[in-house]
């Protein structure tokens, strides 16, 4: 499971910008659609499986550190956006006193990340929220998501929101919704695709990157 989405939540448009139909996207452009999904009250947990894992809080994590983290869960889901931004802004970010950072630690290694967002008053966004490509499946992801419903409802919140997109893991939005979130909105994201700078580029063969005629059918990636 993954937040692949870097989007910036814009306030929701009174009438439909684009027409109905297919839409080209340029060659240097990713698209997605974006699901924003929340809940408004704690859900009841869902059953766990058992399984060798626990939750580490990470303090002030190095960028380094984190980028490792956040790559080693989401290059193949094309998470992006905190690989592209200098140690300055990403630290300002990652040290916030209002943002909670966890690793899942599986034997001593850092298998998930869990990032909470509580720097607007009375809400918490899960801001990211993934685990590495072997535990898929496992468990792990659910008695995540459950750790971090204890943590954010535990904070005197009226709500708790996330957003998915049609760039990561297929089961991702379902597995939202039965974890207690509801759908509200969807949007189109259209963005600079990262893959030609070199980033997230173990989603090349589930979202292939395409070849313009000025490349010569090569990208160089």
């Amino acid at each position: 499971m993954a937040d692949a989405c870097a989007m910036q939540q814009q306030p929701e448009q009174a009438s439909l910008a684009l027409a109905d139909g297919l839409h080209d996207v340029p060659a240097d452009r990713i698209a997605a659609v974006v699901t924003s999904l929340e809940m408004k009250s704690r859900p009841a947990l869902r059953p766990e499986m058992p399984g060798p894992w626990h939750l580490r809080r990470l303090n002030r994590p190095e960028p380094e550190a984190y980028r490792a983290l956040y790559s080693k869960i989401g290059d193949e889901w094309i998470w992006f956006s905190r690989l592209l931004m200098s140690d300055a802004e990403l630290t300002a970010i990652l040290w916030h006193p209002r943002i909670e950072i966890y690793g899942l630690d599986v034997a001593g290694k850092l298998e998930g990340l869990l990032e909470l967002d509580y720097r607007i008053e009375g809400e918490a966004e899960l801001a990211f929220f993934g685990v590495t490509a072997p535990l898929i499946g496992s468990g792990a992801a659910r008695w995540l998501m459950n750790r971090a419903l204890e943590q954010v409802w535990q904070r005197p919140i009226s709500r708790f929101w996330v957003h998915t997109c049609t760039l990561d893991h297929p089961n991702a939005l379902a597995f939202y919704m039965r974890s207690g979130f509801v759908p509200f909105r969807r949007q189109i994201e259209i963005a600079p695709d990262p893959r030609l700078q070199g980033v997230s580029l173990a989603s090349r063969a589930r979202t292939p990157v395409l070849v313009t005629p000025s490349s010569g059918g090569k990208h160089g990636l």
